[in-house]
């Protein structure tokens, strides 16, 4: 859990549950928050007669400001009388490829970019300032200058494991371009359904578009089989060609570039099904890897990427590249003679024969490919660009190697829960509040200044197992989606997240006004316990969703009520202390009480002997984890909870021979991403750190297949037991994996 440092403003705003949006937001409460900005004196009044000017090449982008502004059709072709006027700026004010700058008068607009995409990023700069707006009909007054830190900011949706009209595209689409996306990843193709209209192979959207059952988890917990398009149990349906074109001027004319994501080699059960001849074993409902050794691959991918291609001009087309389980060509005669006639060395190799063929037939087209870190696995194709999914090592990997990289890693994944599980709708799993979303850095640390112009930027990443409905993908996305815009678009030094956050509430109106059903803050208390070895004690502090919010904290386990102390500052706790706290308004408390142990115990501090080593995915704080005196928080990636796949089997060093009271070490079950319990927890103890003494075994009662999120905290009672070393062990049984984050001993 990260310490957490609350700004004195918040501290005395004790009336305020939630802030009200101030009624005149300015140009500095834009997100992302622009490179300059000073805020002027009055206001722009917009009227149904205001005239724009603009030079023929930012015509179009007139036009679509006054549609945006309802205006009409006000665009006219001499600068005289306009109050809204275009400019070219000149190539040396360093403006780049999407800069802008804007001059807001009473009296006149005056918006300057070098190129087309400059000007369409001034535009919803524009639009949203007047949104912000109380009063729509005026925009304050301010000069920026402004210009993106990253040329890639991008949204995902995958629309394969749900369905979404085109509307909601748009939709999407329109909300990108106001906090300045300039990307959208199209998910189109994946096992729960292919989602465009390929006409070599009409099957692919009468057939493997439409599923068995509505919702993914039912499916996926069926036999996941195929329907026909019309079934009446079908659920399903596909983007045709002319849609998937009108999806693409849509966002070009907002300056979003749309990249179709067709999967390869895996993730293909809805090809394979209805093609069954492309898998390795020629039977449908078998595997979803296409085989490799089958020349009939390459002919079908290449037709659909041809169709692909004439619809989606980007540069890049996606292929995925991810997640393919080898198995299958590890026993295929096709895939295995390939493989020998190649010199292939693996299965990963033979997976990236596939992505370099396929590379070279699109560079033939004057397109690159794009991929999920996996296409490193056995080897790049020589101007590949990827997509760093599984932590940044990948993007690291492929930076090292000359290679682009999009920096996607865990950070941006907002199917994860942004809130405490237990109070959200089922998602895939993870937590990822909205501050760990603005704190992610895409450039590691690791990478030179040179090295690190090939990190194009970022993506939120929306994957939709447990979004059914466009409001839950609304309610996932935002306001998560905001504060991602700012770290791609804003320079590192000048984010600050308490700012984000003031800013931020401002925006609930913007949001509001166009029917988005993003997730409301909740009031939810997070409570910090750091450890001071000086003191021997806890320093407390909270952190809240709410802004501005008035907190009310006891210590003595009773219910805080309107008249308990108020938190002003960080304070501090001895031993093992049971707080309750809650958020407050009006004299009325707000939501529920948050309860939370505070515990400098006897083994802060003490060393740890290792006997089982964690997981490397997952080392936490490594020798330091155990008794560090900080608990974990309610995600696993926080680096509180060491990740063990092994079985655990730890030693604590109290130093000393003391008696020992009681002993408690506590885990983490959440079986979604694969988290689960021990069996049991044993304690054992030792004067002389060599012959050990069972003390006490326990088991617990909680179903591995149970899917809420639990901590099971095993507590012992030692009866003061006289002993040096305490060995814990407990068996790894589910073979998956095992977080634990603190062992407290009295």
């Amino acid at each position: 859990m990260k310490k957490f440092v609350i700004l004195c403003g918040w501290l005395f705003a004790i009336n305020m549950l939630v802030a009200q949006p101030a009624s005149n937001p300015k140009a500095s409460d834009l997100i992302p928050k622009p490179l300059n900005c000073i805020d002027k004196q009055g206001v722009f009044r917009l009227s149904s007669v205001q005239k724009i000017y603009a030079p023929i090449e930012f015509t179009e982008v007139a036009l679509l400001l006054a549609e945006q502004l309802n205006l009409g059709n006000p665009v006219v072709k001499q600068n005289k009388g306009a109050s809204i006027v275009f400019f070219k700026a000149d190539e040396g004010e360093n403006l780049g490829a999407e800069g802008y700058k804007l001059n807001i008068s009473p009296d006149k607009i005056s918006i300057y970019a070098f190129t087309r995409q400059g000007a369409i990023r001034a535009l919803f700069t524009l639009i949203q300032l007047q949104l912000l707006q109380a009063d729509i009909t005026q925009i304050p007054c301010a000069e920026i200058t402004d210009s993106p830190r990253f040329s890639y900011r991008g949204m995902h949706l995958d629309v394969s494991r749900n369905f979404f009209p085109v509307s909601f595209i748009k939709k999407y689409l329109d909300l990108m371009a106001l906090y300045k996306y300039n990307t959208f990843h199209w998910h189109l193709t994946d096992g729960p359904g292919w989602r465009l209209e390929i006409k070599k192979y009409p099957e692919l959207t009468s057939k493997a578009a439409f599923r068995t059952h509505n919702t993914w988890k039912e499916w996926w917990k069926s036999t996941r089989k195929y329907i026909n398009e019309g079934s009446p149990n079908a659920y399903g349906g596909f983007y045709t060609q002319e849609d998937a074109k009108e999806i693409v001027a849509y966002a070009a004319r907002r300056g979003i570039t749309v990249i179709p994501e067709i999967e390869m080699p895996g993730h293909s059960e809805e090809v394979l099904a209805i093609y069954p001849e492309l898998s390795c074993s020629g039977k449908p409902y078998q595997s979803g890897e296409y085989c490799i050794g089958n020349p009939e691959t390459y002919t079908f991918l290449e037709n659909v990427l041809v169709e692909v291609m004439a619809i989606f001009p980007s540069t890049y087309i996606h292929v995925g590249g991810d997640e393919a389980n080898t198995k299958h060509w590890e026993q295929c005669d096709k895939c295995q003679k390939l493989k020998h006639e190649k010199g292939l060395k693996n299965e990963h190799e033979l997976q990236s024969y596939l992505i370099k063929h396929m590379e070279k037939f699109l560079k033939a087209h004057g397109r690159k490919l794009l991929g999920w870190d996996e296409i490193i696995d056995g080897g790049l194709p020589e101007d590949a660009t990827v997509m760093s999914w599984r932590g940044i090592s990948g993007g690291i990997k492929a930076v090292q190697q000359n290679h682009d990289v999009v920096m996607t890693p865990g950070e941006t994944y907002l199917d994860a829960y942004q809130s405490d599980p237990r109070t959200q709708p089922e998602a895939i799993g993870g937590f990822l509040p909205i501050k760990r979303v603005y704190d992610f850095e895409p450039v590691p640390q690791e990478l030179t200044s040179d090295q690190a112009r090939h990190i194009l930027g970022t993506q939120a990443n929306l994957w939709t197992e447990f979004m059914p409905t466009s409001y839950q993908v609304e309610y996932m996305a935002y306001p998560r989606a905001l504060a991602l815009a700012e770290v791609a678009w804003t320079p590192k030094e000048n984010k600050n997240f308490e700012d984000f956050h003031r800013r931020l509430q401002a925006h609930y109106r913007l949001l509001q006004r166009k029917n988005v059903n993003y997730y409301r803050p909740s009031t939810f208390l997070t409570v910090t316990a750091q450890p001071d070895d000086i003191m021997q004690q806890d320093q407390i502090s909270f952190q809240s969703e709410q802004y501005m919010p008035e907190i009310r904290f006891t210590l003595d386990g009773s219910a805080p009520v309107a008249t308990s102390t108020l938190f002003e500052k960080p304070f501090y706790t001895s031993g093992k202390t049971e707080i309750k706290a809650a958020v407050f308004s009006d004299r009325e408390m707000k939501g529920e009480v948050t309860n939370y142990t505070a515990e400098y115990h006897l083994a802060v501090g003490k060393k740890v002997v290792y006997n089982q080593l964690w997981s490397d995915s997952y080392p936490a704080q490594k020798e330091q984890t155990l008794t560090n005196g900080v608990k974990g928080s309610l995600t696993y990636s926080d680096k509180q909870w060491l990740g063990y796949l092994n079985d655990f089997d730890v030693t604590v060093d109290m130093e000393n021979k003391q008696a020992i009271s009681s002993v408690s070490v506590r885990f983490m079950h959440q079986p979604g991403p694969g988290v689960h319990l021990p069996s049991f927890v044993e304690i054992q103890f030792s004067d002389d750190g060599k012959n050990f003494t069972s003390f006490q075994k326990q088991t617990h009662d909680i179903r591995p297949d149970n899917p809420e999120l639990i901590f099971k905290t095993f507590t012992f009672d030692c009866k003061h037991t006289g002993a040096r070393y305490i060995l814990i062990v407990a068996p790894n049984v589910m073979k998956g994996f095992m977080f634990v984050d603190e062992i407290a001993v009295y």
